[in-house]
């Protein structure tokens, strides 16, 4: 497919990569002119009625990994569709997260509606699928707009005010025609790596848990483990230079942490409850996106809904890891999650897990067992991260 360089045009307001057929400018709208923006609700938790019904209800965590959602992990009923903020959306709405995670977007595939993480674009007066990379290139826009002390949100508002540039109808077809082909591949990739680890899982289930007898409780693997902390972002002393990695759960996409983009400084790091790690401690989300895991390469810290926990000399940090990632730790996890704000497991809960631990020998042999498959994991989810790449590139040059 030919397309054609703009590098060179300083006049037109037109990006720098488009295709050779369209020459027109593009013109400025604000989302409020191209979109209806709707918030989201969650129902009384404590009312059974209200929940497991048909009505599919998506939050935050379940958002932005493909282009398009079908099926959300809770459910509610029409009673509490009507007895809370939450609003009925039809299929072909971009879910936008506007809390805590703020910026990441799919298209439902059908009717649902979203916890008050959301604030959903349903498009009007442009194409839905246009709308939706056009969004994505806003992501930095929404974060810097949003505000909150204990996590950043942005509101209705400020998401209608937000500029943009669009081209005519048939330059937003082909563009979002483009595009799709590389987030397809995308997908492809995403259901290669679940395939993978559903067949972790299901060794690790019949390994861990079903050839060890004795059980251990959790808080007895670590000698130290606790959550981060994410020092004031509104001080520039706390982030400028700073050389101390600090870890976010997108960083945590890999069986091995080995990079990550984010850094504070020595003032950041005293001035918040973020702690250094040592190398070689499992790092693991128990916030909002509860269950993201990896092993720290280097030394580290944390935002907040990231636990360090620094395993015991008896402890073989890769069979953590694995075991961690097992059926029976997932659903153990499950019943100790506390609903609020955003759902959440606390250490001092997970501490009462009891965990199949047998001898460090043995602990070893399983590792290694399981540790070819996971190389191959981590290939595909590098591949994965090769088009995503791709596809950000693509998005920063055909978008103004």
């Amino acid at each position: 497919m030919i397309m054609k360089n703009n590098n060179e045009n300083k006049i037109l307001n037109v990006p720098n990569l488009r295709f050779p057929e369209f020459t027109e400018e593009w013109k400025i709208k604000s989302i409020h002119d191209l979109a209806t923006v709707i918030g989201g609700g969650t129902p009384d938790t404590s009312i059974k009625s209200y929940w497991d019904g048909n009505i599919q209800w998506f939050t935050p965590s379940e958002i932005g990994k493909n282009k398009y959602v079908d099926s959300s992990l809770r459910t509610i009923t029409k009673e509490g569709l009507n007895n809370s903020s939450a609003k009925l959306l039809p299929a072909n709405t971009i879910l936008l997260s506007s809390r805590a995670t703020v910026g990441e977007c799919s298209i439902s595939l059908n009717e649902c509606t979203t916890n008050q993480g959301f604030q959903s674009l349903i498009a009007q007066n442009c194409n839905t699928i246009f709308l939706y990379y056009l969004i994505q290139t806003r992501k930095k826009e929404l974060i810097r707009k949003a505000c909150g002390s204990t996590f950043l949100e942005i509101s209705a508002n400020e998401v209608r005010k937000i500029q943009v540039n669009i081209p005519s109808d048939n330059e937003q077809k082909k563009i979002a025609e483009f595009l799709s082909l590389i987030d397809d591949r995308i997908a492809t990739q995403n259901k290669i790596i679940e395939k993978l680890q559903s067949l972790i899982k299901g060794l690790i289930d019949d390994i861990i848990t079903s050839q060890c007898a004795r059980f251990v409780a959790f808080e007895t693997l670590y000698s130290k483990a606790g959550e981060g902390g994410t020092p004031t972002t509104s001080n520039i002393e706390f982030y400028k230079n700073g050389n101390i990695p600090f870890i976010k759960i997108d960083d945590l996409s890999n069986k091995y942490l080995v990079t990550n983009k984010d850094y504070i400084t020595e003032l950041g790091l005293k001035k918040s409850s973020a702690w250094l790690i040592p190398a070689n401690s499992i790092i693991y989300s128990n916030g909002a996106t509860i269950g993201a895991i990896s092993i720290n390469k280097y030394q580290i810290c944390t935002k907040q809904g990231i636990l360090g926990i620094v395993p015991n000399s008896n402890i073989d940090v890769e069979y953590l890891y694995y075991f961690m990632r097992s059926s029976y730790f997932q659903k153990e996890v499950e019943r100790v999650v506390t609903e609020g704000t955003m759902k959440t497991a606390y250490l001092k809960d997970i501490n009462h897990i009891k965990c199949p631990i047998p001898d460090l020998d043995r602990q070893k042999e399983i590792s290694l067992l399981l540790s070819v498959l996971s190389l191959k994991e981590d290939v595909e989810r590098q591949l994965l991260q090769k088009y995503q790449i791709h596809k950000q590139y693509l998005l920063s040059q055909m978008f103004i």
